[in-house]
């Protein structure tokens, strides 16, 4: 008999009601209807078309832009007893003609098919089986405006001139009103803002939102090794802005200890596909890698995000940091902030091709900039940026946690002003900083620069937070970076003003809101505290005991171990304690078939452990 979509919701995927906007997305499209779907990571976009798919008659095509993206998602739907495939470059010949034989008998009911692929197939299989529907998935990939435009998406605006009767869904993460407006002409979607299209709340309560200035490489490392020891066994994921970088990375990290693999795009693809493999499987966990790890990862018990430079644009980084906490358990973010990266990316975008494109991208860093030099909520400037008001503060991202302190230090600007103009406003942040600390670095004595009047004046104060005190007053319009002058520290007019005292000058406290190291170059750590989101108690030797039976059954299937159940799952069956099968299918997201499936060894621990 078949089931309706609460039924379908209830005995596939274990959940006894929708999330915002689902019900509405799903009968929309089971309507025969076009829909455009702006949801969060993690926000439940998959559910969209799945459920759909399977109370359709025909088979759903999900056109999906990985094949490790689309391996994730076969592996977790066929975990629950629903049939899907994918049809890609990493399937045998004889494989491919099995799938393909069975989608023609109507034994599939998700077929998951990159761009380039589906554009081999349109004129043989597509043509050939009964389409319930096509879901487009990272649908801004289809836009130049959106953050990771792909030409292979160009194609898939025929779908509606070929399939006319066919409804499609397109889904993102992140798109600004621009894009969205274009994803919507390129597709020929027929929706409007009244109907067919859906935006969610990009708010993603589980994350926190930290950021850090001002650290050195060496300082970056150091506190990433022991915020990794102060996260045993939990997976994490630190993006870096060269291919180099990550590799280096790793390297530092494994002389830590640390359990780190690196991922860039220039690597062979047998060995990026090992790396993606071993990090899926919680062999690895941590990979330093460049944005070219990314839609690829379906992983729901990433617990931490950490960008090592600064992101190129809002919409990438709000995509990254997407990708921790996944399954709605707490997860951290932490962003590392530096003049230097502000540099570096500048001057990336000026030598583009497109003046146009550079102008906008220009724009986005900007952007990002705000955000990571902001001393009011992140969350409510994140939250803005995406057009959603946010009017309180969220109490769970660094400035919240610790609202700055301002001081009077115009003493502190005379200081770093009086060395710029010392030396002809001709150096860069680091020589600067050696002027005032008193260092007599090579390019110090080479240059005489230790005979100023200013060397040591500033040797009171650590290297840390000098670095913070020169990006405030960049922030602030007190100095500039001459870009085509060797990144050189020039004084504006009202930082001359400040020099010659008729200005002065108020500054948040360096090491707010992280700490910074102590002058002796031990570090202090930085306190990040758990989200504050609605949570009970939950026992952490149960959740220990749980994840290593999750691991266990994991390593017998050969899947990912949140394939199995993610950390949140788990988290509630530490929280429920059910020692009943039947309770056991009352702990949400667990589905009918999984209580049959696992009911009875998760039960049995659960038992060993209450005693």
């Amino acid at each position: 008999m078949p089931m309706d979509v609460d039924g379908i919701l209830k005995y596939y995927f274990g959940y006894d009601s929708f999330r915002p906007h689902q019900r509405e997305i799903i009968q929309t499209v089971m309507s025969g209807h076009d829909a455009l779907v702006l949801m969060p990571t993690g926000g439940g976009k998959s559910l969209c078309y799945q459920i759909p798919a399977l109370a359709m008659e025909g088979t759903a095509v999900i056109i999906s832009p990985l094949i490790s993206l689309m391996k994730d998602q076969v592996e977790a739907l066929k975990n629950n007893n629903i049939p899907a495939e994918a049809l890609n470059s990493s399937a045998s010949t004889d494989e491919q003609s099995y799938i393909i034989r069975r989608c023609m008998s109507g034994e599939i009911k998700l077929l998951y098919i990159s761009p380039e692929r589906l554009k081999i197939e349109l004129p043989l299989l597509i043509d050939k089986i009964k389409v319930s529907l096509f879901a487009i998935d990272e649908a801004h990939c289809i836009s130049h405006w959106g953050h990771d435009f792909r030409p292979e998406y160009a194609q898939l605006g025929v779908l509606h001139q070929k399939y006319p009767e066919v409804p499609i869904l397109a889904l993102t993460a992140t798109a600004d009103k621009i894009t969205r407006l274009d994803i919507i002409r390129q597709l020929g979607l027929k929706v409007s803002s009244g109907q067919g299209e859906f935006i969610s709340s990009f708010d993603r309560p589980n994350l926190s939102l930290n950021v850090i200035h001002g650290y050195s490489q060496q300082q970056k490392t150091s506190f990433i090794a022991r915020f990794i020891q102060r996260h045993p066994g939990e997976s994490g994921i630190i993006y870096c802005l060269s291919r180099k970088s990550t590799e280096k990375l790793c390297r530092d990290l494994r002389r830590h200890g640390v359990m780190a693999s690196f991922y860039h795009a220039g690597m062979a693809a047998n060995d990026r596909n090992l790396v993606q493999d071993a990090f899926r499987h919680d062999r690895v966990q941590v990979i330093c890698a460049t944005i070219a790890f990314g839609m690829g990862i379906d992983k729901s018990n990433v617990r931490w995000i950490i960008h090592h430079n600064l992101p190129k644009s809002m919409e990438g980084f709000y995509q990254e940091i997407g990708r921790a906490g996944r399954d709605g358990a707490p997860a951290e973010t932490i962003l590392f902030y530096s003049i230097q990266d502000v540099v570096q990316l500048s001057s990336m975008i000026e030598e583009g091709p497109d003046e146009e494109q550079n102008k906008v991208n220009q724009e986005k860093l900007r952007r990002i900039r705000q955000y990571a030099e902001a001393r009011i909520c992140r969350r409510r400037i994140l939250l803005n940026y995406f057009n959603e008001p946010y009017d309180h503060d969220c109490r769970n991202c660094d400035v919240c946690r610790n609202p700055p302190r301002m001081f009077d230090a115009t003493v502190i600007a005379q200081k770093a002003l009086s060395a710029m103009a010392r030396v002809y406003e001709s150096c860069g942040v680091p020589t600067i900083i050696d002027i005032l600390r008193g260092k007599g670095s090579s390019i110090i004595l080479r240059n005489g620069y230790d005979h100023l009047k200013t060397f040591g004046a500033g040797a009171d104060i650590d290297e840390t937070r000098w670095r913070d005190y020169l990006l405030q007053l960049f922030q602030m319009g007190y100095v500039e970076v001459a870009y085509d002058h060797h990144n050189a520290l020039k004084i504006t007019p009202l930082g001359w003003q400040v020099l010659k005292g008729q200005h002065r000058v108020q500054m948040v406290a360096a090491g707010q809101p992280a700490e910074a190291p102590k002058k002796e170059g031990r570090q202090r750590t930085l306190r990040l505290e758990m989200p504050v989101v609605a949570t009970q108690t939950v026992d952490a030797q149960l959740f220990e005991r749980l994840r290593l039976l999750r691991l266990q059954l994991a390593a017998e299937e050969h899947v990912p171990a949140y394939v199995i159940f993610s950390d949140h799952v788990l988290r509630s069956m530490a929280v429920m304690r059910p020692t009943t099968i039947e309770a056991f299918g009352r702990v949400p997201g667990v589905g009918v078939y999984k209580q049959g499936k696992y009911g009875e060894a998760f039960v049995r621990v659960i038992r060993e452990v209450a005693g």
